[in-house]
């Protein structure tokens, strides 16, 4: 799951950033309102979530949200402020956010609100995702198969994630990139097929070889 986090202030952008990535997030940050705005519209398909600050430089979080309702870009937001009063929450609500945070919060608050709000995806997936004999629990972040523990690092259970959001579906080395790495991510190209090898690996350790295909000059596919 990838996370853009719109935020001016740097040590708390940091570290939010620090947090959700230890949970298992990809996270980007911006610090300006406007380039928020250009890159969500941009890459409108590579964000599974939007935390955004209401007061930002040139763009504030109330315009947008209703420019990404606008332009029916539905990807969910959660909006931080300062701002307690009820009027300003109604207008946030009713301007596209789906949930807010008022400043000073708990992150783990936070991480409960996203998890939440991760839950509900367009598809309306559960929380716990099944194929075959293989069981994924995103909230608790296990994974078994027939019922045995399958114990995987934070970027093979957001692999096996993707996977089993998309089951049966050819996912390309490019869509995993944009899903589950930060915009920064400068590593080595074969990164992804290093993390399918090692899940290819435990899955088939577990008993499921095979289950996780490579689709030659295409991508990968999880049978289903």
């Amino acid at each position: 799951m990838k996370i853009l986090l719109v935020e001016d202030e740097e040590k708390l952008a940091n570290a939010l950033k620090h947090g959700l990535e230890a949970a298992g997030y990809a996270v980007d940050i911006v610090t300006d309102g406007k380039k928020a705005f250009s890159r969500i519209s941009l890459h409108r398909d590579d964000y599974d979530l939007v935390i955004l600050d209401l007061m930002l430089p040139t763009m504030d979080g109330l315009t947008i949200c209703r420019e990404m309702r606008a332009q029916n870009i539905t990807t969910p937001i959660i909006v931080l402020t300062a701002r307690a009063e009820v009027e300003t929450k109604v207008e946030l609500l009713l301007s596209g956010a789906d949930d807010y945070l008022v400043k000073p919060f708990s992150f783990v608050e936070l991480s409960a609100r996203v998890r939440a709000l991760l839950r509900r995806p367009s598809e309306s997936l559960p929380e716990v995702l099944c194929n075959g004999r293989i069981e994924l629990d995103a909230g608790k972040r296990t994974v078994a198969y027939d019922g045995m523990p399958v114990p995987l690092t934070l970027k093979e259970f957001g692999l096996l994630e993707y996977f089993l959001r998309h089951p049966g579906q050819v996912v390309n080395r490019d869509e995993l990139l944009n899903h589950l790495w930060d915009f920064n991510y400068a590593g080595f190209s074969n990164v992804v097929d290093v993390h399918i090898k090692n899940l290819r690996q435990k899955l088939a350790a577990a008993g499921g070889e095979g289950i996780l295909e490579t689709i030659r000059g295409v991508g990968y596919r999880l049978r289903a």
